[in-house]
């Protein structure tokens, strides 16, 4: 018998992914601006490239918000509640979070807010739909 992943739990697996990922560029700036050396040891940020910093923060902030979204797919997963709305809020918040440091970094007015608030609605939605569904 095959295993499926769910669409929500797959979603799950690419945000963690990303957050995986996501610091290499601004880990490869430090390496350009400092060298090594200086890098392997406790460099100051402010030599980094205004672009490596917003990515940084992108990558905090994921590192922030993975926790409910989290918390919601592995509760609908050990509730076996997968809905559209669980899906789609799963979709939403993994697009969402790979927009925010692409929003963070090329500085369009509103875009990285209106990615963020997009992840945490998802997420938000997600754990009210869970609630909703485990008491009825």
């Amino acid at each position: 018998m095959q295993n499926e992943l769910s669409t929500e739990l797959r979603y799950l697996i690419y945000t963690a992914i990303l957050m995986l990922v996501l610091w290499i560029p601004y880990i490869i700036a430090e390496l350009k601006m400092t060298g090594i050396g200086k890098a392997l040891s406790y460099p100051d940020e402010r030599t980094l490239p205004v672009w490596a910093l917003r990515l940084k923060r992108a990558h905090y902030n994921l590192v922030e918000n993975i926790g409910p979204f989290a918390v919601a797919v592995l509760a609908g997963e050990w509730l076996g509640i997968h809905t559209p709305l669980t899906a789609a809020c799963a979709m939403i918040f993994f697009w969402a979070r790979l927009a925010h440091p692409i929003m963070q970094v090329v500085r369009i007015w509103g875009t990285r807010t209106a990615t963020f608030a997009a992840g945490v609605g998802a997420t938000l939605v997600y754990l009210v739909a869970i609630l909703l569904e485990a008491t009825t």
